[in-house]
């Protein structure tokens, strides 16, 4: 029986944001392509996330140039759900050739002839290029550290849906980025008595001087950075949308009732050891909220903008009792925790595509996207080209990119001489 092959230029793996990006501009260009993905589109937006999440950045910023969120009010963050939404219909809008329920289990270049043999659970594809854009989020990381104890519940971040899933008792939340930050004050909010585990973060404004946050990094010229500070590689970000937007304050946190404890070290037993580290975490969070402030006041002086001034905003609480005294380790039984929620993060899982475009340690090989193997292609990643490569309307221009060196490719390998 001869085997059934589908033959097109090129694949897009993953139909999120990243994928519905890249369909749009490579239909502008006329290119042959099939997006494949393996659930819904945006499917992690809606199953990937708590209930409760909204974007973390506002309506007006945090979409693709050519629609706006329907029914919305720009300033408005909005709610997962709606999220997904606008990308199903962002694709519907262009009539994106995106199948679903489709995974891709393994690719590899053909011998011999130019492009890919790509396996997939609805059989065989051959494409001349490949793009990766299944994202930063694929596989949740939980640290070795991790206890053994049975007598309690430890689930990623991924896997937080809201407070009434957790036994009854305390939660232990380690990691104090976005997510971290959200969950843990969502689960004080509902009474429950909270942990959270503090490491390195920057905490940008929300709103300052009546603009939000995106704003002040596009006319500072910050989203386009192109590489990250030294040393800041590893740095979380905090920031919310929740309750119609806020800065994220440790301080007001902990005055709330939620306890703050330094970088979680280890486990030994039911006992929890955490970094000496707490205060200097804070203090440098506050030096970077500080420093965009005054980037700020610079930008609105030397461009001579009406915006009221809000020296407020410069006014800190005062350290609550778990800074001045933090604690260095915590008896989880005797604390009553029940609960640790580890919000570490991901890692990429790039297992099925089997070329030559990862260093040894698996991390994928490129400029701007364009891989180290001819004709690979990656997409949505931190970074990929700038600081704003994995917001929406980051990876819409990241795409744009890619797109426009597939099109040159194309154009010359459509290319017959006249004679």
């Amino acid at each position: 029986m001869t085997e059934q092959i589908t033959e097109i230029d090129t694949l897009v793996v993953g139909a999120g944001q990243a994928g519905v990006a890249m369909s749009e501009h490579l239909t502008q260009h006329g290119i042959p392509h099939l997006v494949l993905e393996k659930h819904a589109i945006a499917q992690a937006w809606r199953s990937g996330r708590w209930d409760s999440l909204v974007a973390n950045g506002p309506a007006w910023h945090d979409r693709f140039p050519h629609m706006t969120f329907p029914n919305s009010d720009g300033d408005s963050f909005i709610p997962k759900e709606q999220v997904a939404d606008y990308f199903a219909a962002y694709a519907k809008s262009f009539d994106a050739p995106i199948k679903t329920g489709v995974e891709v289990l393994s690719a590899e270049r053909l011998s011999g002839r130019p492009g890919f043999r790509i396996e997939t659970s609805q059989g065989v594809i051959e494409a001349r290029r490949i793009v990766a854009s299944t994202g930063p989020f694929q596989r949740p990381v939980i640290p070795a550290i991790a206890p053994a104890s049975s007598g309690l519940l430890q689930i990623h971040s991924a896997q937080y849906r809201n407070p009434q899933q957790l036994p009854e008792g305390g939660v232990l939340v380690v990691g104090a980025g976005s997510s971290g930050v959200q969950i843990a004050d969502e689960l004080q909010r509902a009474g429950k008595a909270v942990w959270l585990s503090v490491g390195a973060h920057d905490r940008p404004p929300r709103n300052y001087r009546q603009r939000d946050f995106c704003w002040w990094l596009g006319v500072l010229g910050l989203w386009d950075a192109s590489a990250t500070e030294p040393g800041k590689e590893h740095v979380t970000i905090a920031v919310s949308g929740a309750r119609g937007g806020h800065t994220v304050d440790f301080r007001q946190l902990a005055h709330q009732g939620i306890t703050l404890v330094g970088q979680t070290q280890k486990f030994e037993g039911e006992r929890a050891f955490f970094q000496q580290d707490l205060a200097e975490n804070l203090q440098r969070g506050d030096a970077s909220y500080l420093a965009l402030l005054d980037a700020a006041d610079d930008y609105i002086a030397r461009n001579g903008l009406s915006l009221p001034e809000e020296p407020e905003a410069r006014q800190f609480l005062a350290d609550p009792a778990c800074v001045t005294d933090p604690l260095h380790s915590l008896d989880l039984a005797a604390a009553g925790i029940t609960t640790i929620i580890w919000a570490t993060g991901y890692s990429t899982d790039y297992s099925w595509l089997k070329v030559n475009a990862f260093t040894p340690q698996g991390k994928p090989q490129h400029q701007r996207g364009i891989s180290t193997e001819p004709g690979v292609y990656f997409l949505g990643l931190p970074w990929l080209s700038r600081r704003g490569s994995t917001f929406i309307w980051g990876v819409w221009h990241d795409a744009k990119y890619i797109a426009d060196q597939i099109a040159i490719q194309y154009q010359y390998q459509q290319y017959q001489p006249s004679c």
